[in-house]
């Protein structure tokens, strides 16, 4: 995706709160989300032309609650009813939005579609960029927007009180939407700050909410160390510097003695869990004053425990990396043609990217410059497209 227009910018922002408002009033995630769905429409329409309105939100509503009264107009059984009178346009609520994604996690839908239906509705994604976050068909993730929005008929839109039972399903999705936010996957900007810093906000009402959970708090630990590295992450035309690279006093240093008490709070307090692991690992990475400082041993004795809580193709690649600066590249070149098979990684550009830069560190240039070009064709961000490609460039 592209970069927003200021209409685009309102609506993404807005869009979760309207449709929050709507559905808490008229109950119906389904015919709530359609209705929501055609102010958008309508206001893409109208306000490039007119003007955004001083309060875009209120219009929004307004124009959602007319549309979901006619739909429930021109329902059969309700037309046997006498005529609905006027309905007072829904209030946005402080938590509209929690309370949106708790829903979308309702444990009567699967995780694949928790995870799909929230980034929808509460991050604001397209189907194209949930399919390239969770590597799975756009077709596939379409389908499970679509169940998940019929199973959800009749679900009330309140905060439940066994909030711990759909804490799995929140907390990834929170976690995927950072991480959009972080690295955009498609696009001309490596950030969509609104969205990593939604992600964080959200995870800050959890957090508060259920103190004593470590995982919420790994996960917003994860987030404040991760984030905390944005301001060096790109120069001034937006090219992308690795973190090897960076200017560590660009750094949010408040950001990341926040998450490095938090993860160790709930490392000291709680049972051990995959994001406080991931945590760990970003903190060891900010507690390095230089990329030479950094304590590559306990990285890869970290990842090799989140290896165990929580495998996965993405785990592995970190794996490896981390592997490959403990026990050199050529060891890692190996364990990355076996991880390689997984179906997950197949033509992904993170693969290339890691077998480009091991290559590279192993003295073979030119295999090394082919990979990078196989990484910066496969990529859908530009930033990261154009790194490659200055990558592959000083090879030559």
């Amino acid at each position: 995706m592209g970069v927003l227009t200021p209409v685009e910018e309102v609506l993404r922002a807005a869009a979760p709160q309207v449709l929050g408002a709507v559905v808490r009033r008229y109950g119906d995630f389904d015919s709530s989300e359609d209705a929501v769905q055609e102010a958008l429409l309508a206001a893409a329409r109208q306000w490039p032309a007119e003007g955004v309105p001083d309060n875009p939100r209120a219009w929004l509503i307004r124009v959602a609650s007319r549309r979901r009264i006619e739909l429930l107009r021109n329902d059969e059984a309700r037309r046997r009813r006498e005529a609905l009178p006027p309905d007072p346009a829904p209030e946005v609520r402080g938590d509209d939005e929690l309370t949106l994604l708790v829903l979308c996690c309702h444990p009567a839908l699967t995780a694949a579609s928790q995870v799909a239906l929230t980034l929808r509705a509460v991050g604001g994604l397209g189907t194209a960029e949930i399919a390239r976050a969770l590597l799975v068909p756009e077709s596939t993730v379409g389908q499970r927007i679509s169940r998940a929005k019929k199973k959800l008929q009749g679900a009330r839109f309140v905060l439940p009180d066994n909030l711990e039972e759909r804490l799995p399903g929140v907390r990834q999705v929170l976690y995927l939407i950072f991480n959009e936010g972080h690295t955009a996957s498609s696009g001309t900007s490596l950030h969509r700050v609104e969205l990593s810093a939604e992600a964080i906000r959200l995870t800050r009402q959890l957090h508060a909410r259920l103190p004593a959970d470590g995982e919420v708090a790994g996960l917003l630990a994860l987030m404040l160390l991760t984030d905390a590295r944005r301001p060096a992450r790109t120069r001034p035309d937006g090219a992308l510097v690795p973190l090897a690279d960076q200017d560590r006093t660009l750094w949010d240093s408040a950001a990341i003695a926040e998450g490095i008490t938090i993860v160790t709070a709930a490392l000291r307090d709680t049972a051990i869990g995959p994001f406080q692991v991931q945590a760990a690992i970003a903190a060891v990475h900010a507690e390095a004053a230089a990329a030479a400082d950094t304590d590559w041993e306990q990285i890869l004795a970290l990842y090799r425990v989140l290896h165990v809580l929580a495998p996965g193709p993405m785990v592995t690649l970190n794996r490896i990396v981390a592997l490959a600066e403990v026990d050199g590249p050529l060891v890692g070149l190996r364990e990355l043609s076996l991880a390689a098979r997984d179906p997950a990684l197949a033509d992904h550009h993170r693969v290339s990217a890691v077998r480009a830069h091991l290559l590279e560190r192993a003295g073979d240039a030119t295999a090394a410059r082919a990979e990078y070009l196989v990484a910066a064709r496969r990529t859908l961000s530009l930033p990261e497209r154009r790194y490659l490609e200055l990558r592959a460039s000083r090879l030559r």
